[in-house]
């Protein structure tokens, strides 16, 4: 509710400052004007060097005459005549301007301090809200971006911050956005630049992690004995129906012994064969 009220605000004090134009200049101010214009064409081979203008594709002149706007839209590009000694002028810049925002330590929800950067892409949307409603909207869109990151990671976990950088960027983006409307300011884009964690967080989570790496390896290991006692298992309960199939097992031993090229090789003989012979 409080940012609805202060973006209805900041509407209706764009609307007003423009608005205010319609008054006109007055008596005492036409007179000046015509005055101004009148002496321009009596000296005008002079004068035509002061009154002629020019702005650049990516520019946008804002016109003041006995320092009221002159008109809701901006003039430009191309050539303008202003009136000498009566009209002035500012060039704005309509093309997209990025700034990093300096690092901030920010303390997030679960008490833990980080430092994050990031860098903001804006432009001028208003050439006339921007001059008007607003002393430098570059600065002041560079300082609302740092109270910004602030009060958004403010609100977050750490592992949110680490996790969830594209919802922070799109947060701040229509925060900042919302704010600077009333400054003729469109936010294009934000971005999270770095997050960086103090030393001894960062060797906890090092450590939290190198515990969790090797509990899973246990499991794992524990996983591959169970299934190889199975294995066994199941083996030795085929052995004991068959006993022939020891035997042979005997024989497949013996030829992989042999096959390795040993000059020794031990062939266990069953107890019953022995016990045979020593009878005899």
């Amino acid at each position: 509710m409080e940012m609805e009220s202060e973006i209805e605000r900041g509407a209706q004090s764009k609307q007003n400052l423009i608005s205010e134009n319609n008054g006109g200049l007055g008596c005492c101010g036409w007179i000046l004007v015509i005055i101004s214009a009148f002496f321009s064409i009596l000296i005008f081979p002079i004068t035509i060097f002061l009154s002629i203008k020019i702005v650049k594709e990516y520019e946008r002149a804002v016109i003041f005459r006995l320092g009221r706007i002159t008109a809701r839209k901006a003039i430009g590009p191309g050539i303008f005549f202003i009136i000498p000694c009566t009209d002035s002028f500012v060039k704005v810049d309509l093309r997209t301007i990025s700034f990093d925002i300096p690092p901030q330590e920010i303390l997030t929800k679960d008490s833990v301090t980080v430092s994050v950067d990031g860098v903001v892409y804006f432009r001028v949307n208003d050439p006339v809200a921007s001059v008007a409603n607003v002393s430098n909207a570059d600065y002041s869109t560079r300082l609302l971006a740092q109270t910004t990151l602030r009060n958004v990671l403010g609100t977050k976990n750490l592992s949110e911050v680490l996790s969830d950088r594209e919802g922070i960027s799109q947060s701040m983006q229509m925060s900042l956005d919302e704010a600077t409307d009333s400054w003729g300011i469109k936010v294009e884009r934000v971005e999270i630049k770095d997050v960086k964690l103090p030393q001894q967080l960062q060797r906890a989570m090092a450590a939290e992690a190198e515990a969790s790496r090797e509990a899973r390896a246990k499991v794992i290991a524990a996983e591959g004995e169970m299934n190889a006692s199975r294995a066994l298992k199941e083996a030795s309960l085929v052995i004991a129906e068959s006993p022939s199939a020891l035997q042979l097992r005997y024989l497949q031993t013996l030829n992989a012994i042999a096959a390795e090229k040993n000059s020794t090789i031990i062939f266990p003989l069953p107890m019953d064969v022995i016990s045979h012979f020593m009878k005899k």
